[in-house]
């Protein structure tokens, strides 16, 4: 991988705000709660009939309840439990794919799961006609991503019981896809679950996290004329001045594999800062070897 194929080295795919795009997405979300809650004791507008998913909205021509229903939640349990699965997998997906893939994984999956359960209801709207609020089906879709990523990664299911991400995702679709096909439950969105897991496995396993996508602004691009790597660092500290004496190794073929990848996965784990003077030399005689190719 080279070294501007990496989010983090792209100016283009970092945050606009100074919060990750997975905080700024969960204040989002708990703010709209917020203000469910407000309105349902004062205002009373008719938020859910317009915001919620249902077939209905939907004939009516409301199609933006495929967005706005991710945003409602059906209780503070219900919200809790979604701000938690996105602080995992969001964080885990945004420093994977860069901000503006997980945004779109995020939402379309949440999309996508809403169209099923809303074809659903078309079919059997005595099973699955009830409105639908919440963020699960797009956390399905960060779960799912996650879970194809790191299958081997060992997951906490409520903080007690461990399980590898691939198990969780097969007992996680086992769930939805039985619940799907035996409607016991009505009051939880199981087919929108589906919806949010497949979009989010196909999401990886058909390399869409590697595209970019058409609502890109492109302002935000970097010219070619630009170097690949800018990098500003501050002064080093007095523990890193015997560091900075180790010489820089010379610049090779396996230079960028053998030195640069350790030092960049270095910085998308704890930052920039965390850099020695050693290692800020080596990644500044990287930068200057790609700007010579």
């Amino acid at each position: 991988m080279a070294l501007s194929d990496r989010y983090y080295m792209r100016d283009e795919d970092r945050s606009p705000f100074r919060l990750p795009i997975f905080a700024v997405l969960m204040i989002a979300i708990t703010a709209a709660f917020a203000f469910q809650e407000i309105n349902k004791v004062y205002l009373r507008w008719p938020v859910v009939e317009y915001a919620a998913l249902s077939t209905g909205g939907l004939a009516k021509g409301y199609i933006w309840q495929l967005l706005t229903f991710q945003f409602l939640h059906g209780g503070l349990w219900h919200l809790i439990f979604n701000l938690l699965c996105i602080y995992f997998f969001g964080r885990f997906c945004e420093g994977r794919f860069g901000w503006r893939r997980m945004l779109s994984l995020y939402f379309l999956a949440g999309i996508f799961g809403g169209l099923l359960q809303a074809a659903m209801a078309w079919w059997f709207p005595s099973y699955f006609g009830h409105r639908v609020v919440g963020a699960s089906a797009g956390v399905c879709g960060l779960l799912a991503a996650f879970c194809v990523c790191a299958p081997d990664e060992e997951i906490l299911v409520c903080f007690v019981i461990p399980l590898k991400a691939r198990v969780l995702l097969i007992i996680a679709t086992g769930i939805a896809l039985f619940f799907t096909m035996v409607p016991s439950d009505p009051f939880i969105a199981h087919t929108a679950h589906l919806g949010g897991l497949l979009f989010g496995a196909g999401f990886v396993r058909f390399g869409w996290h590697d595209r970019q996508f058409s609502w890109r602004l492109p302002r935000w691009r970097l010219r070619r004329s630009e170097p690949l790597v800018k990098v500003r660092f501050p002064k080093a500290s007095g523990s890193e001045r015997d560091d900075a004496r180790a010489p820089v190794p010379p610049v090779r073929g396996d230079f960028i594999s053998r030195e640069v990848d350790p030092i960049l996965e270095k910085i998308s784990a704890h930052g920039i800062h965390s850099l020695t003077e050693r290692e800020r030399k080596i990644l500044e005689a990287a930068r200057e070897r790609m700007e010579r190719k």
